[in-house]
């Protein structure tokens, strides 16, 4: 009977875990103008992205002189910001996004260490 149990329970995180590989992710980064760390966030983001989540992420940059409107309805107090929107629960990260361990743990693809 306890055999039966793991084997489920096995099963059950086996299912989780390929749904968590097929989500898509939506993540927006504000960043402010074309400055360096902002390029920086840009390039490290991308790149994390196409390693980790190739295929299945939408990735949107704005830039929150050009749209201020969209960074106070997100309530960006620093920049860059970068959100996940989807898969839920809604996740920020500020900075340059340059640890990719930090990174990937900020937008629930890793868990976080003990």
């Amino acid at each position: 009977m306890m055999k039966e149990k793991t084997k489920t329970g096995d099963r059950e995180y086996e299912k989780a875990l390929k749904r968590s590989n097929e989500e898509k992710y939506i993540l927006r980064l504000y960043v402010t103008g074309i400055t360096p760390r902002s390029t920086k966030a840009i390039v490290n983001v991308k790149k994390i992205c196409e390693e980790y989540l190739k295929g299945r992420y939408e990735l949107e940059v704005i830039d929150i002189y050009q749209q201020p409107k969209l960074a106070k309805g997100e309530q960006i107090i620093a920049a860059p910001t970068l959100i996940k929107k989807l898969p839920l629960p809604l996740r920020r990260l500020i900075g340059d996004m340059s640890d990719t361990e930090k990174f990937l743990v900020g937008i629930d693809l890793r868990p976080r260490k003990s």
